[in-house]
């Protein structure tokens, strides 16, 4: 017999996820918890692995394709590939017959995506047109400006795949005639990106943001660092848990007329991945040794970056820094993530004149911007629990 091994929710919230690259070939066998696919969520890349040993009849959705949590992912066969169920079909195989054809039928998401067109497309059909492709590809082929018509088809009945767009979207282009510029590219924002679009764009728009700058003298920081060789962020977090204490309104959430005080500190850090922005949580900040704190930053930052952080440690911040002088940032107007009321950004620490005591003397100040949401913190608020941020950086031991 065969098994649809569905889409499980690997995720807090998960509704979908983009298929990245199948690890097993349709007609390949598979052992039970071996990788069978690798999928990208809005939070991770992570590795699915089979549910069971058998043959892979059939690839639910082909790479680069959205599909929904509860979708056919694979249809698996038995180890027996004899005695299975072709794919696509709920008949089982009698005595004698041929084993299941693999890869000629079409793909469970292939036919929920042509029932959608049917469903959903009300423009005439084109006589003779030779164009036969899924909507996925007639969007690709409109973002990159390929007719359609004029693609051969390599898929199963002379449908057009991705594959056939993106060739002739790369035949097509020329260079530009002499002295008229570059043409333009376009180019698909990956998931990872779109999600960070809409989660920023939801955060701006309904919360209203405001942006205060300080500065501290780093010396002090800097130089443990240096002694500790720890990263710069565990000790910034160190430096801010007595400002979160004393002030818990940047250590909550806003529920509808409700303040959520969070009695725990699970501080987000903001991690520039290759793929976008991300934000690492190191979890209970508060009751960690500082050794243990380290490691862990070192560890969820480096997990992160390569992508193979699980969706637990991506998500459920309370409170959000972004180390942006890492970069060579300075001040900036960072945007705090829903569900948050607040972040820290610490820019590039740098040696410039100060005056103390009527004297100008050199002095190496990191920047800092908190951004805040005016409708639980006033600017006095904010200024206050800047100055404190200020003065444990300045007064680390």
């Amino acid at each position: 017999m065969a098994f649809e091994f569905r889409l499980p929710d690997i995720g807090e919230g998960l509704i979908e996820a983009e298929v990245v690259e199948w690890l097993v070939a349709e007609g390949d066998h598979v052992e039970l918890d071996q990788p069978l696919v690798q999928i990208e969520t809005d939070k991770a890349v992570t590795d699915i692995p089979s549910p069971r040993a058998g043959t892979v009849l059939q690839h639910g959705a082909p790479s680069g394709a959205v599909i929904r949590v509860g979708a056919v992912l694979a249809v698996i066969g038995d180890e027996e590939v004899g005695s299975g169920v072709a794919a696509g079909s709920a008949d089982a195989a009698g005595p004698g017959d041929a084993a299941p054809i693999v890869g000629t039928l079409p793909t469970p998401w292939e036919k929920s995506q042509n029932e959608t067109q049917n469903e959903t497309s009300r423009a005439p059909k084109v006589p003779g047109s030779p164009a036969q492709a899924l909507p996925l590809v007639r969007r690709l082929a409109h973002d990159l400006g390929v007719d359609l018509s004029t693609v051969p088809g390599t898929g199963p009945s002379g449908r057009v795949t991705k594959e056939d767009v993106e060739a002739a979207a790369r035949g097509a282009a020329a260079p530009p005639p002499p002295g008229e510029g570059a043409t333009e590219e376009r180019v698909r924002l990956s998931k990872l990106r779109r999600t960070i679009a809409d989660r920023m764009a939801r955060s701006w728009r309904e919360i209203p943001h405001v942006t205060t700058f300080g500065a501290a003298d780093a010396a002090a920081i800097l130089a443990r660092r240096k002694d500790l060789g720890a990263p710069l962020e565990a000790l910034l977090i160190q430096a801010l848990l007595p400002a979160l204490t004393a002030h818990p309104e940047f250590n909550a959430r806003l529920d509808g007329d409700d303040l959520v005080l969070q009695h725990r500190y699970d501080i987000g850090l903001a991690v520039d991945t290759p793929d976008g922005l991300v934000v690492a949580v190191v979890r209970q900040a508060e009751v960690r040794p500082f050794a243990d704190l380290a490691k862990e930053v070192e560890r969820v930052t480096q997990a992160a970056r390569s992508r193979t952080a699980t969706a637990q440690e991506l998500s459920g911040q309370t409170f959000t820094i972004s180390n942006i002088g890492a970069v060579g940032g300075g001040y900036g107007t960072p945007i705090f993530p829903y569900g948050t009321t607040a972040i820290l950004s610490f820019g590039r620490a740098l040696e410039q004149p100060v005056v103390r005591d009527g004297r100008v003397e050199a002095a190496t100040m990191m920047p800092i911007s908190l951004s805040y949401d005016h409708r639980v913190v006033d600017g006095a608020l904010g200024r206050r629990f800047l100055s404190a941020v200020i003065e444990g950086i300045e007064r680390t031991p």
